[in-house]
């Protein structure tokens, strides 16, 4: 039988200056009818150019195909008209993006932009149309379709935006759907969801689907086949099982190692790098050694103590206009020695990150206390709460929307120090800023660039070597590693963990991916509405989690 699709010594160039430089390098593979294919690598490597490429997306004078063919259901997509183009897009081959809030109109009702698709390409009445809308949004499993038709993005969750996107992307029964990242923001018990509800969609319909990842784990519970693609190329490709139990790639190797394992405890994540240069470090970290750290770390006075401690939001949403309250955070005690990583893990919307604000007093607690070495920080002066902030910082989500786009990476690193006196002069200030970009992987040619220079990685360590320039005692990392690729993730987690170990940090660690928590952690707190569900040692707690929704949490994690 002929395959659907066929890729055949696809490369696609991009423009750099005046010349076009091959960015997808002569690939070749196929997609057959009913099939899940999944196209694994990390940013650059070319999976997303590649499925750009097939639905004739490549954007005009930046990016075109240089050589070889894309082939669907017999037709060269090459040679296909804007017209065809058009009807081919939706109606045969629909695609689903990274992320749902900047893929939907935020200006447009829910409703009504699936709505728009089926009018472009079918000739259903408006009443047929509202109908089949509906019939979607039940079938992508949303809660009230009525309600859903009506609301706009903004008032629906993450989870609930990607199953809009999934009810328009399949829409119009397409034969091929193309799922790019599709979970890569949300919460690891909705990506279980997501996965589930594709593989579900896939069997009813008998689709074919191209899921594309970073993440080797997740491609592991959906494909049948898989493409690893590294810088261009395709490295390795065959039956998922085969690839996921025996690879024979280095660079394959390296994806399945690099992501933090539940069952051993390794002193410091294999990276790429590492694999490639064959310098692996496999040493662990035994019960033994964590029980004697844990008996040093525990004996000692605690550096922060969480007492009762409630964060109430004021709404309008009650009935006549009334006020409504409403607990992001509710009595939530627990205590944070120095040294130590406390892992915060829970579902979006759980609190963590309001907790995290209360602690750091960007978002005043409504009741309790919050002591930072027997000092309650509730009761600060704005004043003391400015000297405080060189005692407790932050590591944000987003490195490059916390740096200042004007200011050099130098300059952001030297300003905090400014603003809290440190050092005599500028001359020690540079000194010391290019040392801190020594300790975090970075050099002194990187002092003068700016931030939109930097690959996400690099701008994360930036992020942190922004934070540690003050020598804080305490730091909320909230989802810093989330947005990176398993491998930049891997080098950002040793770099805490050696900055921890070199400096005496202390870390609160925010996320939701269960598995870098478990790894990180000494202590994991589990949140769900506002409240702790669970808190235990991190080994403890994974290995015998008491509460049923510690368990779906880590059941969700995905295997590889």
């Amino acid at each position: 039988m002929n395959p659907l699709l066929s890729i055949e010594n696809l490369t696609v160039s991009a423009r750099k200056e005046g010349q076009w430089t091959p960015i997808v390098k002569g690939s070749n593979f196929h997609l057959a009818q009913n099939e899940v294919l999944g196209i694994v690598g990390e940013s650059g490597s070319g999976k997303s150019v590649t499925s750009l490429a097939v639905m004739g997306l490549l954007p005009k004078g930046i990016l075109q195909v240089t050589g070889g063919s894309i082939t669907f259901n017999g037709n060269d997509v090459s040679a296909l008209s804007q017209k065809e183009l058009r009807k081919l897009r939706g109606g045969e081959i629909s695609m689903i993006f990274q992320e749902p809030m900047s893929s939907l109109n935020p200006s447009l009702k829910c409703g009504f932009q699936v709505a728009e698709i089926l009018q472009e390409h079918t000739s259903l009445s408006s009443t047929e149309i509202k109908a089949k809308v509906l019939e979607l949004f039940s079938k992508v499993k949303l809660p009230n379709p009525d309600a859903i038709y009506n609301r706009y993005p903004h008032e629906i969750s993450g989870g609930q935006k990607q199953r809009v996107m999934i009810a328009m992307a399949i829409a119009c029964n397409p034969k091929i759907l193309i799922a790019d990242e599709p979970t890569t923001a949300l919460d690891v018990t909705v990506q279980k969801e997501i996965v589930l509800l594709l593989k579900e969609l896939q069997q009813q319909t008998g689709m074919s689907i191209i899921f594309i990842s970073h993440d080797l784990s997740l491609v592991s519970e959906i494909a049948n086949r898989v493409v690893v693609m590294f810088r261009g190329d395709i490295v390795e490709q065959g039956n998922a099982k085969d690839i996921f139990n025996n690879p024979q790639h280095t660079y394959t190797k390296a994806l399945i190692s690099s992501r933090p394992s539940l069952d051993v405890r390794l002193k410091r994540l294999p990276t790429i790098q590492d694999f490639l240069n064959d310098t692996v470090n496999t040493a662990e970290v035994t019960p033994a050694q964590r029980a004697e750290d844990h008996k040093k770390l525990y004996s000692q006075a605690p550096l922060l103590e969480v007492i009762n401690v409630e964060k109430e939001y004021m709404s309008n949403a009650g009935l006549f206009g009334k006020k409504a309250t409403f607990k992001a955070v509710n009595d939530v005690s627990f205590k944070i020695y120095e040294g130590e990583t406390l892992g915060l893990v829970g579902e979006s919307g759980c609190g963590k990150s309001t907790l995290g604000n209360a602690i750091l007093q960007l978002d005043k607690a409504t009741a309790g206390k919050i002591l930072y070495r027997g000092k309650d920080l509730t009761k600060l002066s704005d004043k003391e709460i400015r000297e405080l902030r060189k005692e407790i910082q932050i590591i944000f989500q987003d490195p490059y929307s916390s740096l200042n786009p004007r200011l050099t990476v130098g300059q952001a690193i030297m300003e905090p120090m400014k603003v809290h006196k440190l050092y005599k002069t500028e001359a020690e200030r540079r000194e010391k800023a290019i040392e801190i970009l020594h300790r975090t992987g970075l050099g002194e040619e990187h002092f003068n660039r700016y931030p939109h220079e930097f690959s996400g990685g690099q701008r994360q360590r930036i992020g942190i070597a922004r934070t540690i320039a003050l020598q804080p005692k305490l730091i909320v990392c909230d989802e810093s590693v989330s947005a990176l690729d398993i491998s930049v993730q891997a080098q950002v987690l040793n770099l805490l963990n050696e900055l921890k170990e070199n400096f005496g940090f202390t870390y609160i660690f925010i996320s939701h991916d269960l598995a870098v928590v478990k790894y990180m952690s000494d202590q994991v707190l589990v949140m769900n509405k506002g409240q702790i569900e669970e808190m235990n040692e991190a080994d403890a707690l994974y290995a015998h989690p008491q509460k049923e929704y510690t368990k779906k949490l880590i059941a969700a994690i995905p295997s590889s």
